[in-house]
């Protein structure tokens, strides 16, 4: 028996009796589990996310009209939800970086609700945790230096809503920073 795949539009012979193959619909998985095709785009995407789709169709080992379909997919289904640019931060004269535990005075919905969305508009934090244990939120901050660090913990973290206290830990050297999410967990269908 023959069967015509829909996304790489090859003829697939398959032997007499065997079910029906389920065919991706507009670059989707069948049987809504990602393949192995979905999960090398993502892994591409991650290294380097300005490839072309020729050259990731490439890399994958698809044609380019089913690989854009699955990266439009994967965009639509929020896999995807963005693209940006790494840039390196001392460069850009941002030589410190501090990790700050938030204490929250009060933890109740209104409050804390409040003291999330006032962390939301500071630039200076790039990343905002609720965490377990002690304290409420964990903030990931930039800062040009330690005095300009220090003129933001008391000008601003400090009265931000509902802050009780606050504490702080300083990067010393980066190990690892913009890694990509491992997807060794993910088992591919196909």
């Amino acid at each position: 028996m023959a069967s015509k795949n829909v996304a790489s539009g090859k003829t697939m012979r398959r032997p007499a009796g065997s079910p029906p193959v389920e065919e991706a619909d507009e670059g989707g998985p069948a049987g809504g589990e990602l393949d192995r095709y979905h999960v090398a785009i993502l892994a591409e995407l991650q290294r380097e996310a300005r490839l072309s789709n020729a050259e990731l169709a490439a890399r994958i080992g698809l044609s380019p009209a089913p690989t854009w379909r699955r990266v439009r997919w994967l965009e639509e289904q929020g896999f995807i939800t963005g693209y940006r640019a790494e840039i390196d931060r001392r460069r850009l004269g941002l030589g410190v970086l501090a990790f700050v535990r938030v204490d929250a005075d009060r933890n109740n919905g209104s409050a804390t609700k409040e003291l999330e969305e006032a962390i939301r508009q500071l630039p200076e934090v790039i990343a905002c945790h609720y965490i377990s244990g002690a304290g409420t939120f964990e903030l990931e901050v930039m800062a040009t230096d330690l005095d300009a660090f220090s003129r933001f913990s008391i000008d601003t973290l400090l009265n931000l809503p509902n802050v009780k206290d606050i504490h702080t830990s300083f990067s010393l050297g980066e190990v690892k920073a913009g890694g990509a999410l491992p997807l060794g967990h993910l088992k591919p269908k196909g």
